[in-house]
């Protein structure tokens, strides 16, 4: 059977990391044409140049939002992966890393989102745009505010935008909320032990794989899907 999004343009916006390399690859064995974006490892991005066209791009910047929606106008899919761990170790920097964390980890993400969503209702395109945010979004864990705000407002800000873009044609808005992952940015923080208690203490059976984030992704991009404005947590039961 051919799949529902061969020939379907979708763009992986930092999708040269572990979740997202592993969601360019399943999309392009469905017969998808990937574009996968970076903003600073051009090395890492480079060894994904055989699962489709790679472009440097900062989408906090006004300017690559456009260069990417000017360059590719026939957009089905948008797939924002982009995102910083913001962790403080010095209470002095706290302030500087929730700003920076509020510009790459919301402002960015959001902003290419609703001009995206905006992008395809004029081209009458009925599209599906997935923003990844985090567990530390839907549950609350001690230190994480720096990053898991800003996640929490690209949640929010989602389901805002799901909701203004409803009807026909219908650009479709959710969010995946991956938990402990072995690709990511968990993987640190997973050989370093900080999870293991995790395991320890049977709340979860194992660590997130990408492969996990993947499958959630393609439901959500499927073109006959009839879901939008919703929060998909990937983290094997550990936040509830």
């Amino acid at each position: 059977m051919t799949s529902a999004l061969a020939r379907k343009k979708i763009l992986l916006v930092g999708g040269s990391g572990g979740l997202g390399s592993a969601t360019a690859r399943w999309l392009v064995e469905e017969g998808a044409e990937v574009v996968i974006t970076y903003c600073r490892n051009a090395e890492r991005a480079g060894q994904l140049a055989g699962l489709g066209e790679i472009v440097q791009a900062d989408v906090t910047l006004a300017e690559d939002r456009a260069r990417l929606l000017g360059r590719f106008p026939d957009l089905y899919g948008l797939v924002v992966f982009a995102g910083i761990p913001a962790r403080v170790s010095d209470p002095d920097q706290f302030e500087t890393a929730l700003r920076e964390s509020l510009e790459v980890n919301f402002l960015g993400p959001i902003l290419l989102a609703r001009e995206t969503a905006e992008h395809m209702r004029a081209r009458g395109t009925e599209g599906s745009i997935v923003l990844i945010s985090t567990m530390q979004a839907v549950a609350v864990f001690a230190g994480s505010m720096a990053y898991a705000a800003p996640k929490a407002a690209l949640i929010h800000a989602a389901r805002i935008l799901a909701k203004e873009y409803r009807g026909s044609p219908q650009v479709r808005v959710n969010v995946v909320c991956p938990g402990v992952n072995r690709a990511g940015m968990a993987e640190e923080s997973i050989a370093a032990g900080k999870y293991e208690r995790y395991l320890r203490e049977n709340m979860i059976p194992r660590y997130g794989q990408a492969n996990d984030v993947a499958r959630a992704v393609r439901f959500l991009l499927e073109p006959d899907n009839y879901v939008t404005g919703q929060v998909l947590v990937v983290d094997g039961g550990l936040t509830l």
